[in-house]
């Protein structure tokens, strides 16, 4: 069985539940769309990420109330590098969303969600010390795997193999 194309364009998106709330709140927060294999991707802006995610869970016709993880993908040498990544789900309409934020490798700092999900506590650690992801406003933003002398970030794409020497 063949699989259906990618819908990438918003206008034929805008309905959706997890988009539709983000719209009507701010248009330039979106910066574009992905509906795949039955999963849609909101790319969002850095700007926007806390507030969109207090959006999605505030929405009363679909509430993205559960934070399952927050992940990062690193693209290097490509720019933006790095890809932070906020998987919700809506427990009353069994819905699932991601959330995707694009950063350099300039600045790959993001403001933390922890105020709208205080579950956000480890993930956002993991992807602090497994990548160097600063999140703003973090409560206890230290290394959660690597001690706290490890030099870098181990899971970068320009790490040594065998780590600094």
């Amino acid at each position: 069985m063949a699989l259906a194309p990618a819908v990438t364009d918003l206008e034929q998106l805008k309905d959706h539940p997890a988009v539709a709330p983000l719209l009507a709140w701010n248009k330039s927060a979106v910066q574009g769309v992905k509906y795949d294999r039955d999963e849609m991707t909101i790319y969002v802006g850095r700007e926007f990420i806390r507030d969109a995610c207090a959006r999605l869970r505030d929405n009363p016709g679909c509430p993205f109330n559960y934070l399952s993880d927050i992940t990062c993908v690193d693209w290097y040498p490509q720019e933006p590098r790095f890809e932070v990544i906020y998987h919700l789900f809506s427990i009353p309409k069994r819905e699932r969303v991601r959330l995707k934020v694009k950063l350099g490798s300039e600045s790959p700092v993001l403001e933390s969600v922890f105020s709208v999900w205080p579950s956000c506590n480890f993930a956002e650690r993991e992807v602090f010390d497994l990548f160097g992801i600063r999140f703003n406003g973090h409560p206890y933003l230290r290394r959660l795997l690597m001690p706290e002398t490890w030099e870098g970030h181990p899971l970068r794409k320009d790490y040594p193999v065998e780590g600094y020497r």
